[in-house]
Formats: C-alpha cells, sequence, structure tokens
C-alpha cells in the first residue's frame, strides 16, 4: 500500500503527498494545485510531510519540470541546507555547564543581524579570515560573470557572509545521538548574496511574463523556459550560489570545531566520524520516469537509494540523521526538517517567554523572546513527520540537541 495521498483536478498532473497524521493548510494545498497546473510539470509533484505556504510555491515541494524552471520553487535562500559531523567526543566529555561552549561557537561564528545589515552588522565578518577570503577566490570568477551581466546585483554583502550563520531558523546545535556521541550539526545557506540572486531573478522571471502576456494562476509562479534570455543566466547563477551556500557551512562547521577545541571545555577530539552536507532550497537536472528534467527541491532533501541526509525537528525537539529508499513516487526525495505549524507573527502572538523556557528545558540556548518565533510549539510535530515519509527514508541516527545557538 502506497504511503502518500493523491490530490487530482481538471486541468493539472496529481499531487502526491506524504502527508498522514500530519496538518496541511488550505493555502498550501491551493499553492500545490496552482503549480501542478502549470504546463511543464512532467508526472506529479511532490509534497513531503512537512509542507507549508511558502512565496508562489509551496516549501517541503518537489517539482519536476520539462524545458522551464520555476525561480520560486527554488526560493531565495538558494542552497540553503544543512551539515552535520560526528566527533570522537561522548557525552560524558561535556562539561555540566555547556554556556561555555555556546559562547565559543557563538564568538567564532558571526551570526543574527545589526545595524541593519551595514557596516557595523555583527552577522557579518568585518575582517574576512584567511582561509575564508582562500575560498572566495575560488568563487569569485563565478559572481564577477554574474554582476557583470546584471550590476544590480553587485550591492550589499557577499564575501564578507562567508562562513557566518544568518537569522530566522538557522542554527548551530551540539547533539547526543542514540548512543551518546557528540555531533556539531548547523543550517545555514547563501546569506544576502543569495537572498539577492533569488529575489532578482523571481522579478525577471515576471518581467518577462509580462512582456509575453502569459497568464499565471501565481504571479510569483513565473518560469524561465528553456532557450529565453535569461534561462541560463538563472541556472549559472544558482548554481554558484548553491556552491557558495555548500562552502559556508563547510567553513562555519571547521570554525565550530576549532572554537569547542579552543574552549579548553573538552578533550581532545576529532570530528571527521560521518560528515553530511546537503542541500534542501535548490534546483537539479536529473532523471526521472525516463525523462531529464529540472528537479526544484525547497525545503526538500535529495533521498535517492543509501544517501545520507539530514531532517532537523525544532530547538527542543529531536533530529535525524537519515538514509534514502530512493522512492521514484517522491522524485527521491524527503522532508527538510519538521516544518512550521503556524507564522511567525502569530507564535509570538501566542508564546510566552515561559512556554519557551519551559519547551526547551536542558538545552544551553537563547531563551529571550526575540526567539519565541523559533520556539519548538511553532512547528509540527517531527514524530509524525517521520511516520509519514517512512518508505522514503529510514533514521539511521536520532539526535538531541544540548547545546542550540540562534542569530
Amino acid at each position: 500500500m502506497s504511503n502518500y495521498n493523491v490530490i487530482t483536478q481538471e486541468g493539472g498532473v496529481p499531487i502526491k503527498t506524504w502527508t498522514r497524521g500530519v496538518p496541511v493548510e488550505k493555502g498550501a494545498e491551493q499553492q500545490l494545485r496552482n503549480i501542478a497546473r502549470m504546463p511543464f510539470i512532467h508526472k506529479h509533484v511532490a509534497a513531503m510531510p512537512d509542507v507549508h505556504f511558502g512565496k508562489g510555491a509551496t516549501v517541503g515541494s518537489v517539482i519536476p519540470m520539462k524545458g522551464a524552471i520555476i525561480p520560486a520553487a527554488v526560493g531565495v535562500d538558494i542552497g540553503c541546507g544543512m551539515i552535520a559531523a560526528r566527533t570522537t567526543l561522548a557525552a560524558s566529555d561535556l562539561p555540566d555547564n555547556l554556556f561555555g561552549i555556546r559562547s565559543a561557537i557563538e564568538a567564532a561564528v558571526p551570526h543574527g543581524r545589526t545595524d541593519n545589515g551595514g557596516r557595523n552588522d555583527r552577522g557579518a565578518w568585518r575582517n574576512l579570515p584567511d582561509a575564508h577570503a582562500d575560498v572566495w577566490m575560488g568563487l569569485k570568477s563565478g559572481y564577477n560573470a554574474i554582476v557583470g551581466k546584471f550590476p544590480a546585483l553587485d550591492r550589499g554583502k557577499s564575501a564578507e557572509h562567508l562562513g557566518t550563520l544568518g537569522t530566522g531558523n538557522h542554527f548551530i546545535e551540539v547533539c547526543l545521538d542514540q548512543d551518546q556521541r557528540v555531533w556539531f550539526m548547523l543550517h545555514s545557506g547563501s546569506r544576502g548574496v543569495g537572498n539577492r540572486i533569488g529575489t532578482f531573478f523571481i522579478e525577471l522571471a515576471q518581467q518577462d511574463m509580462r512582456r509575453w502576456f502569459i497568464n499565471l494562476p501565481d504571479r510569483d509562479l513565473a518560469y524561465f523556459a528553456e532557450g529565453s534570455d535569461h534561462f541560463d543566466d538563472y541556472v549559472s547563477a544558482v548554481h554558484w550560489a548553491q556552491d557558495f551556500a555548500m562552502a559556508n557551512r563547510q567553513l562555519m562547521m571547521a570554525n565550530v570545531i576549532a572554537a569547542v577545541t579552543r574552549s579548553g571545555s573538552v578533550p581532545p577530539f576529532t570530528a571527521d566520524m560521518e560528515v553530511i552536507n546537503c542541500h534542501h532550497n535548490y534546483v537539479a537536472i536529473e532523471n526521472h520516469f525516463g525523462a531529464k528534467v529540472f528537479v526544484t527541491r525547497k525545503g526538500a532533501v535529495r533521498a535517492r537509494k543509501n544517501d545520507l541526509g539530514i531532517i532537523p525537528g525544532s530547538m527542543g525537539a529531536r533530529s535525524f540523521i537519515v538514509r534514502g529508499k530512493g522512492n521514484d513516487e517522491s522524485f527521491h526525495s524527503c522532508s527538510h526538517g519538521a516544518g512550521r505549524a503556524m507564522s511567525r507573527t502569530e507564535a509570538k502572538r501566542r508564546f510566552t517567554v515561559a512556554d519557551h523556557e519551559l519547551a526547551t528545558a536542558g538545552v544551553e540556548c537563547r531563551k529571550d523572546a526575540e526567539v519565541i518565533d523559533e520556539t519548538p510549539a511553532a512547528y509540527k510535530d517531527i514524530d509524525a513527520v517521520m511516520a509519514a515519509q517512512s518508505d522514503l527514508v529510514e533514521i539511521v541516527h536520532t539526535l538531541k540537541q544540548v547545546v542550540c545557538v540562534k542569530g
């Protein structure tokens, strides 16, 4: 028996949803219906159990397209994803008070956003470390090619954000697995430069739609057809941003490892026992059901047979290292997390600091009003999410955070 539900409608492909036992808001379902009516969708649309309303395309959607790409189906946090590394440390190696480790990580990785992103923004580097500058040199020619063609993109920070965390749902955690082994895990993407690229090309696609008098069920589903003026430009820019995001996570992980080592809080260790680095907002060229297609995963992780992936919970919930089962119907995909159960505004209205303190008991983390929108109760039940996708992945490791750093 299949583990998914099917939504059908006239004038569109089916929508297959792995959402049994998980609530789906009406707005998200309508977005999926809009996407399914686009003329270039291949076979069907897949929705993961963490599916929720997004800009244009639903977060938690996997969309295979023949001969076109919808930039909003990737989103503006291009290349956002996770990296996790298992260390040789055990829970018994950690000090009773974890504030020193949290402080060391916070000092080593710029996070958050101040000064409206200006010169004194604490979320960016003032002086780029040498290792980061070396990585930027490898990315710079690609960046120059993009801004050479689209000068409007050459504003704000780029290199200064390499190896920085950002805000919102991005985090750095120290976790314990089912065998009480210590892991480091973090979540971030392509930062300001990726946001500029994503926003710019969504707007450019909308301009193209108006120029060609193409009517859409939602203006944010504007697309580039293969062979059109800006298709190759978008593909080049989005892949560059994905490379930036991957490097961003690697640099942060190196800085976390170095910071915890220098803190003196733990004995000497290494952190290369198991390392996973995966995107969950991106586009890739793949083969599915006998055709070469552009697959966008916006809030979804690739889960081919034996692929390792990371599915985080919330600030107080468990996270999972998973192995893909290669489910064809999901286009070899799984969820990217628990998924929001409500908007940030609603979370701030509904929950108090006391609620947040209770939900994050036992976790060394921020417990102030500024992170209420990230409190665990603002997210879906991660256990229900995992149960709904049991035919997509198997759980390899179960992690529970003991330290959480938020922007």
